[in-house]
């Protein structure tokens, strides 16, 4: 059967996957306040000749390091794990705007806030981040459906426009948080049992994997409505293959991309990324189709059918049941990090601020009394636990760079003139740490984000898009929101978060994302 063909089942109609039409989302990117330099999508066809006459500068006029400079910033200058350090850097050398090639990458970087801004109002209706040959392959290879990350046009329109309502409407995703509240729960039970087990009965060893064991099993709650187990002390079979999984084709996409084809006789890497692939796709697809027999069960008794996310995704008929499978893999893929990297970076500097942490547990105490939970309404009243979350990711973007494939238009940008299919590489880790932009830009201040504060920054709305802009922004941007809010609130209510004996400063390092460069141990002081 095609991948292409809505799965028949025999169900109600309820549960028929059928091959209605669908709407294409036609929002474009939302409108910022850009430089007069700025062109919006469509208003101009220009092509050499006009870009010669208009005396536009080209990609050759560009500076940047040549491929013997690239090597050697990597490999001898240490930054083939701190590529976040050398947007600084190389920003610092070139100016805001340079040019660097690796291997068959032929990139324009672009690390000002206004300059961010320009290319993402003119990449066009369908925007492209990255071309992921890689699994494009994959998905060949297995003839499976192609998913957000490697389908464009029309079609990535089409899915994306059947995943956004019940992950992006407020309304719609407050009927998550029971579900995050229980695993939140599940969370405080967990360091509680770890802390007491270590021995000054206080610390809680990489407090980034037991984060990383939340973020799985919040999000998997929502995406397969059902739990996991991620946060017991013995985690099924399943759920293992499934974090791993995960775990190894993040690790070796970066990997697979950058190798040519020809070292996959020689190195493992690619076997390993196809198998890392394989494990997720197949836990995925057990999870949905014990949904599926759920709720075909269920119409046969007669019961009416509930759920929150899958069950809309399958009975809505806009996907077929192999892009269901693909979509919600990819949604799990890009929610887990999130969640826990941003967690593991927030307590680290609590633990290491007293005054931040007090004043966030004061409001916390002052909305939510005698430990009461939080709700979704009672976020709405604590503006600092926002900032916190968002200078954490001003710090911290999850991944530091973003690309963008310019298929549908040509692109003029700060005056240099660009031919359709050029590569940007969108530098949001350097523009989030430009002290024009952010003073003290290294300091943890999340009073830089409150109204009226006396040391609010007044940024370019560019200059921290940890999530993305447009119609490319994260799809599951509001659930990992609500999970990281709640997680902080809960455990500013329980306990008091301080670093262990000498520790040290630990700083972030990339892999495909920004991530701890050392295990983060932390001491959980209760509160009487």
């Amino acid at each position: 059967m095609s991948v292409r063909t809505p799965c028949k089942m025999s169900v109600s109609v309820a549960l028929t996957l059928t091959r209605q039409t669908t709407r294409f989302c036609r929002t474009l990117p939302s409108a910022v306040e850009c430089s007069s330099r700025s062109f919006k999508s469509g208003t101009r066809d220009l092509n050499v000749e006009t870009a010669a006459s208009e005396k536009y500068r080209t990609i050759d006029d560009l500076p940047g390091p040549s491929l013997a400079t690239t090597v050697y910033w990597l490999f001898v200058k240490g930054y083939a794990d701190k590529s976040h350090a050398m947007q600084v850097e190389h920003r610092r050398l070139y100016g805001p705007i340079w040019r660097s090639r690796f291997g068959p990458f032929d990139i324009v970087n672009v690390a000002a806030p206004e300059l961010i801004a320009q290319v993402i109002r003119q990449e066009g209706r369908y925007p492209v981040r990255t071309l992921l040959a890689h699994w494009k392959e994959y998905r060949d290879l297995r003839g499976q459906a192609y998913g957000l990350h490697v389908d464009s046009g029309p079609e990535w329109s089409r899915l994306r426009s059947a995943l956004n309502p019940k992950m992006l409407k407020p309304q719609e995703v407050t009927a998550f948080v029971p579900l995050i509240q229980s695993v939140v729960g599940d969370l405080l039970s967990r360091l509680e049992t770890l802390r007491l087990r270590s021995p000054d009965g206080t610390t809680v060893p990489d407090v980034a994997a037991e984060l990383y064991k939340f973020g799985f099993e919040g999000i998997s709650s929502v995406l397969f409505e059902t739990r996991l187990g991620c946060l017991q002390e013995e985690i099924p079979a399943d759920t293992l293959l499934f974090i791993a999984a995960t775990s190894a084709m993040l690790r070796l996409s970066e990997t697979v991309l950058f190798l040519p084809r020809w070292t996959r006789a020689l190195l493992p890497y690619w076997r390993q990324f196809v198998q890392a692939w394989d494990d997720l796709y197949d836990v995925a697809q057990r999870l949905i189709d014990q949904k599926v027999e759920e709720l075909q069960a269920r119409v046969r008794a007669g019961e009416e059918v509930q759920g929150v996310y899958l069950t809309h995704l399958l009975t809505s008929g806009r996907l077929t049941k192999e892009e269901v499978y693909i979509t919600i893999t990819e949604l799990l893929l890009g929610g887990v990090d999130t969640t826990s990297n941003t967690l593991s970076w927030t307590l680290y500097h609590l633990a290491r601020d007293p005054g931040v942490q007090e004043r966030l547990r004061q409001e916390v105490t002052s909305v939510c009394p005698d430990r009461r939970v939080p709700t979704a309404d009672d976020l709405a009243h604590m503006p600092y636990l926002k900032a916190v979350v968002k200078e954490t990711l001003r710090l911290y973007p999850v991944v530091p760079g973003n690309g963008r494939v310019t298929l549908e238009n040509e692109v003029v940008v700060d005056n240099y003139w660009f031919p359709k299919k050029t590569q940007f590489h969108l530098c949001h880790y350097a523009a989030s740490h430009d002290e024009a932009e952010f003073p003290e830009a290294e300091r943890f201040n999340p009073s830089r984000w409150l109204r009226g504060a006396p040391t609010r920054s007044q940024h370019h709305p560019y200059s921290s898009v940890p999530f993305g802009v447009g119609v490319r922004a994260c799809v599951g941007k509001r659930l990992a929101e609500l999970e990281m809010y709640f997680a902080l609130t809960q455990i500013m209510q329980h306990y008091h978060v301080r670093p262990c004996e000498g520790a040290s400063v630990i700083l972030p390092k990339t892999r495909t994302l920004l991530i701890p460069s050392q295990p983060i141990n932390l001491r959980f002081l209760p509160i009487a």
